[in-house]
């Protein structure tokens, strides 16, 4: 009999733990009723971190999804009044897009739902071990050893 896998062990732990999260605030999502999908919701995020409205580009760049994705995803959300196309002010065959002031609420209910679902999550473990997972988190997003 060969020994498990201890890498292959915490492979499937992190993939189940990763549906896990996917459900838990997709349920806090649905119960908050916003008819926002997990894309759009992802969009509306990333838009959020943009200084001035960006190009579909950006976004197609940032959200790492080819173009017509994010036109697919605009369309929706400006549809619900979430976001508006503008033209660029030096480019007027460019496009922007930039948040209206429903998706600024919207992304606070976003915030609020995740906030919820993380809680959810995190409720079996203490503040100590709370800071642990953080700092290990915080390793692998970073992919750098963590300092001893």
């Amino acid at each position: 009999m060969t020994s498990p896998d201890p890498d292959g062990l915490l492979a499937e732990q992190l993939l189940r733990l990763t549906r896990r999260v996917h459900r838990i605030q997709k349920h806090h999502l649905e119960r908050r009723e916003l008819g926002i999908t997990p894309a759009q919701s992802r969009l509306l995020r990333t838009l959020a971190h943009y200084g001035s409205p960006p190009r579909m580009a950006d976004l197609a760049e940032r959200l790492e999804v080819v173009p017509r994705a994010v036109t697919t995803l605009v369309d929706g959300l400006e549809a619900s009044g979430k976001v508006r196309r503008v033209p660029d002010p030096d480019n007027r065959r460019v496009t922007r897009i930039e948040l209206t002031d429903e998706g600024r609420a919207a992304l606070r209910e976003l915030r609020a739902a995740r906030r919820s679902a993380a809680e959810e999550i995190l409720a079996p473990l203490g503040d100590q071990q709370r800071k642990i997972l953080g700092e290990l988190l915080d390793t692998l997003v970073d992919g750098t050893a963590a300092p001893h």
